[in-house]
């Protein structure tokens, strides 16, 4: 194996800071719904020792943890293993419902709604959501527009699975809440 020279660590400086600019730049899709968001923080959410998506949480001025429901901000999640759209809106219910108890006519509507919507994900895939008080939510995968679902009720449930005190995942709300650019990996 070669030593390093100076020209070989600068280049890879380059590359770790070049990797650094792009998890913390505004993702495009979110832009012009939350234009002046900045990075409030991000983490990894892993299974068992498996990591299954890196999340980042990108918020407007004035946002507060305690009253999340009523601003403006912007979710991305890049999943880390493949995924069946089915899968993911089946697992956001039981999150969902892990905040409060949901009727199941409700809780079938929003199912239906979300595998709609939803699609299948490969490792690297993105999908961005925001959440637009007493509207509902717009979702995309990979900067496209997935769609949205007006229903304020549900994007305040959905972006509960991370940002509600009764969350099942407290360090990773932690984690997206500290305003800083800091990761974490979250063991479950």
């Amino acid at each position: 194996m070669k030593p390093l020279t100076v020209r070989s660590l600068l280049a890879l400086c380059g590359c770790l800071c070049g990797m650094l600019a792009q998890a913390s730049t505004l993702p495009q899709e979110l832009r012009a719904s939350v234009p002046a968001a900045v990075l409030s923080g991000q983490a990894t959410m892993s299974f068992w020792g498996i990591e299954i998506y890196a999340a980042s949480l990108w918020v407007a001025p004035g946002f507060a943890d305690s009253a999340y429901e009523r601003s403006v901000f912007g979710l991305e999640l890049v999943y880390l293993r493949d995924f069946k759209g089915a899968d993911i809106a089946k697992r956001s219910i039981v999150e969902m419902q892990g905040q409060e108890v949901l009727h199941p006519e409700l809780r079938a509507r929003w199912e239906t709604q979300m595998r709609a919507l939803f699609p299948d994900v490969k490792a690297g895939d993105r999908i961005s959501g925001v959440h637009q008080p007493d509207m509902g939510a717009v979702f995309w995968c990979n900067g496209r527009m997935l769609g949205e679902i007006r229903d304020p009720a549900f994007s305040k449930r959905f972006f509960g699975i991370w940002l509600a005190p009764q969350t099942s995942q407290p360090q990773l709300r932690q984690a997206l809440l500290t305003r800083s650019t800091a990761s974490g990996v979250l063991p479950r």
